[in-house]
């Protein structure tokens, strides 16, 4: 017995006339005949009473005709579920971003998936530093970092999306809130708020490099490990802290924020995954957001 066999005797004990089936099956009516044959005598019992004016389905062909068709019915299934896991169409995803890409890309980020991927169940974790987004990947916990370069690691591909700019965020009545733009060298003796230095934070390292090239000793009075908590202490007056532009996307009350000017006074956003992943749904995942990015 065979699939063949099985739409063949389907599709028979639809019509009951070895004609019209034979016409639907696209075929000639004596293969037709001989397959059906050739089925029942596989199985042992006739599923069909032929006579010179009709063809029914005998007892044992009704029963044979229920599981038959519950058996072609998954094949099918089996069938159009390859057929979208190949062409990206149906999987699972979680994607891990940085603070600044969590209030910046992640509201349209969600909206470009649920369109593009609708099939594809996809999760978020936000506010991810990057060394904790790097052992995620390693680990298989998250599918695809939104992350600060740079990364040494070779078992992860690493791609640049853009470069971003950096702002201050100051508290609103602070001397310097009023300045339409801000050097690093106009932070000297400012109270910082930082992400941690033990959490090896990407933009923990920027900060001390621009302070240090600007010939400035920051004052770092208070280290976070999320970006919406820095904020929500600069609002507060407790000092100031130097982010990616994309943050501003956060409002906050009594908080305002100052472009941040210099030659490097920028920072690269990156999309990075486990170097040998090749499924699609991943694939397509990837240029979605590149696509949403640029």
């Amino acid at each position: 017995m065979d699939l063949r066999q099985l739409r063949y005797f389907a599709t028979l004990a639809e019509e009951l006339h070895f004609g019209h089936a034979a016409e639907r099956l696209h075929m000639a009516q004596p293969p037709l005949s001989h397959a059906i044959r050739q089925l029942e005598a596989d199985i042992g019992v006739e599923l069909f009473r032929r006579t010179t004016r009709v063809v029914e389905l005998t007892t044992a062909g009704e029963a044979f005709l229920e599981r038959a068709r519950a058996i072609l019915s998954d094949v099918q299934a089996a069938t159009d579920h390859a057929r979208r896991i190949a062409a990206g169409a149906v999987g699972h995803l979680t994607i891990g971003c940085v603070g600044s890409a969590t209030y910046s890309l992640l509201p349209e980020l969600v909206r470009s998936m649920s369109l593009q991927l609708p099939g594809v169940d996809v999760t978020f974790r936000g506010e991810m530093l990057v060394p904790d987004q790097l052992d995620a990947l390693r680990a298989g916990t998250i599918d695809i970092a939104l992350l600060r370069p740079p990364v040494a690691d070779a078992t992860l591909e690493v791609r640049t999306l853009r470069r971003e700019t950096l702002v201050v965020a100051l508290p609103e009545e602070h001397r310097l809130a009023r300045r339409k733009r801000l050097h690093a060298g106009d932070l000297a003796n400012e109270n910082l708020i930082v992400h941690g230095s033990t959490q090896r934070s990407t933009m923990y390292g920027v900060v001390s490099r621009l302070m240090r090239e600007a010939g400035v000793v920051p004052r770092i009075r208070h280290e976070v490990g999320e970006t919406s908590t820095m904020l929500t202490l600069v609002a507060g007056g407790l000092g100031v802290a130097v982010v990616p532009s994309p943050v501003t996307a956060l409002r906050l009350p009594h908080l305002v924020y100052v472009p941040l000017v210099g030659a490097n006074a920028r920072v690269d956003l990156a999309i990075a995954t486990r170097v040998g992943r090749s499924e699609a749904h991943l694939a397509r995942a990837v240029q979605a957001i590149t696509d949403l990015v640029h």
